[in-house]
C-alpha cells in the first residue's frame, strides 16, 4: 500500500500549472518612438558625499545607486568632489577632448573613403578616457576596450602612429597584425586591445597582482562596456580583485547600448552595474561620464585607493553612445534617431567649455580658433600617415612580419612557410 503525505496529496490534486516563460528585457522605446530617459535618476550636482579614501566598502553602498556630479546646470563646479583640477588643467582636458573628437571625425571620413576597413568613434564619451588618463602616473597600465582612444591622445601619443595603425601601412607600429583601432603602446601604458570582449578585465587584475608581488608602485586599470559585463571574465576579475585586494581600478563604461542591444540585457536585476561590486566587497561608485571634472575626481580617488594598498574600486560611468557602435553598425535599426539629443547629461565638451567660459579663462572665439587649429593638426597628421600608405594604396607591412614577434624560437613548420613565402 502506498501512503502519501498530505503535502504530496495536495500537489497531486492541483490543476495543471501554466506553461513556464522567460522574461526578455526590452528597451522602453524603439525606432520611431519618442526618446524617454525618465528612468535615469540624476541627482543635483554636488550632493553626493566624497568619502575618505580609506572608507570601508559597506559604508558607501549608496554610491553604487546615485551619480557623482560636479558641474551643475549653471556650469559651476560644486560640491565635495570639485577642486581636483586647476583651470589650466581643465583647459588641457578640454583641448584633449576636442582633439579626440576631430580625430574621430577624420578617421570616420577616411573609412567612408575606403582608406581603412573599420573605425569606431567615442562620440559623446570623450571625457571618460581623457580625464581618467590624467589621474594615472607614468608606468601605470590600462587594459582598454576599443573606445578609449582618449587615453592615448590625452597621454601625448603621436597621432601619426595611431593613423598608421588604422591604415595598416608600412609604418604601422604593429606591422598590420591588429584590426584597425586596436592599438598597443606599452610605453604609454596602453595594453594591446583585444577583439574578444571582457578578456582584458582579468588581465588587468593579473597585471596589478604581479605589480604587487614584485613590490612595485604601478597600478592597473581595466575597462569594459556595459554589454560585456555579461561575460564570465567580468565576474572572474572581480573574484580575484576582491580576494587578493589587487591594486586596480575596474571601469565600466555604461553608454546605454551594446552593438544592438540596450544595457538592460547585461544588467539583469542588479539595478546598476556598479552594484555588482557589493557582492564582492568592492567599493563601487557611479559617476556622470559626461562631466570631465567628476570623472577626474573619481578616477583620482580610486587610483589613490589602489596606490595605498586599499584594493580595487569598481566605477560605472553613466554616459551615452552618440555614434554608431562602429562603421559596420546602423543604430537607426534599434533606437530612435533623436535619442542622443534627449540624453539628459548633455555633451561633455560643451559642458566643460561652458564652465571655463564662465570662469573667464576661455571664450567662444578662442574655442572656435582652437578647434580650427586642431583640425589643421589632425589633417596634417593624416597626410603624413597617408604618405606611408592606406588600405588600398601605398606601402604595406612586410609579409615577413607575420612570422615575427610570436615565438622566441620559431617552430620548424613556420620556418618552412616563411622560406616558401620568400621572406
Amino acid at each position: 500500500m502506498i501512503i502519501r503525505s498530505p503535502a504530496f496529496q495536495d500537489r497531486s490534486c492541483m490543476s495543471d500549472p501554466a506553461p513556464l516563460s522567460l522574461h526578455v528585457p526590452a528597451p522602453s522605446v524603439r525606432p520611431g518612438d519618442r526618446p524617454d530617459f525618465s528612468g535615469v535618476h540624476i541627482p543635483r550636482a554636488g550632493t553626493v558625499p566624497r568619502p575618505p579614501v580609506d572608507v570601508a566598502p559597506e559604508e558607501i553602498r549608496d554610491h553604487a545607486y546615485t551619480i557623482i556630479r560636479v558641474l551643475n546646470r549653471d556650469a559651476e563646479a560644486v560640491g565635495p568632489w570639485a577642486g581636483s583640477l586647476s583651470d589650466e588643467e581643465a583647459l588641457q582636458g578640454l583641448r584633449d577632448m576636442m582633439k579626440v573628437r576631430v580625430f574621430d571625425a577624420r578617421m570616420l571620413m577616411a573609412q567612408r573613403q575606403g582608406k581603412t576597413s573599420f573605425y569606431m568613434q567615442c562620440l559623446g564619451e570623450e571625457a571618460i578616457a581623457c580625464a581618467f588618463q590624467k589621474a594615472l602616473a607614468p608606468g601605470d597600465m590600462n587594459f582598454p576596450t576599443y573606445r578609449q582612444q582618449g587615453l592615448l591622445i590625452a597621454g601625448g601619443y603621436p597621432l601619426v602612429d595611431m593613423m598608421n595603425q588604422i591604415f595598416s601601412n608600412d609604418a604601422d607600429p604593429l606591422h598590420g597584425r591588429q584590426l584597425p583601432i586596436m592599438y598597443s603602446a606599452r610605453s604609454h601604458g596602453f595594453f594591446s586591445i583585444s577583439g574578444n570582449l571582457g578578456t582584458q578585465y582579468v588581465q588587468a587584475v593579473g597585471w596589478a597582482m604581479a605589480s604587487a608581488i614584485k613590490g612595485d608602485t604601478k597600478i592597473a586599470a581595466g575597462w569594459i562596456g556595459d554589454g560585456s559585463t555579461a561575460e564570465s571574465d567580468f565576474h572572474a576579475a572581480l573574484v580575484f580583485a576582491s580576494t587578493y585586494k589587487a591594486p586596480v581600478v575596474l571601469n565600466i563604461v555604461n553608454n546605454q547600448w551594446a552593438i544592438s542591444t540596450f544595457q538592460g540585457i547585461a544588467r539583469g536585476g542588479a539595478g546598476t552595474f556598479a552594484a555588482r561590486g557589493h557582492g564582492f566587497g568592492i567599493p563601487a561608485l557611479r559617476v556622470d561620464g559626461n562631466d570631465y571634472l567628476a570623472v577626474h575626481a573619481v578616477a583620482k580617488w580610486a587610483a589613490e585607493r589602489a596606490r595605498r594598498n586599499l584594493g580595487p574600486t569598481l566605477v560605472e560611468y553613466v554616459t551615452y553612445r552618440v555614434a554608431a557602435h562602429s562603421t559596420s553598425d546602423d543604430p537607426s535599426a534599434y533606437r530612435p534617431k533623436t535619442e542622443s539629443d534627449a540624453w539628459p547629461l548633455g555633451d561633455p565638451i560643451e559642458r566643460l567649455k561652458n564652465h571655463l567660459v564662465a570662469r573667464g579663462v576661455w571664450s567662444d572665439a578662442r574655442h572656435a580658433q582652437y578647434n580650427a587649429e586642431v583640425e589643421a593638426e589632425v589633417l596634417a597628421a593624416q597626410r603624413e600617415a597617408e604618405g606611408h600608405g592606406t588600405l588600398h594604396s601605398g606601402g604595406k607591412p612586410s609579409v615577413r612580419d607575420m612570422f615575427e614577434g610570436v615565438y622566441r624560437d620559431m617552430p620548424p613548420h613556420l620556418v618552412r612557410q616563411r622560406r616558401q613565402a620568400g621572406v
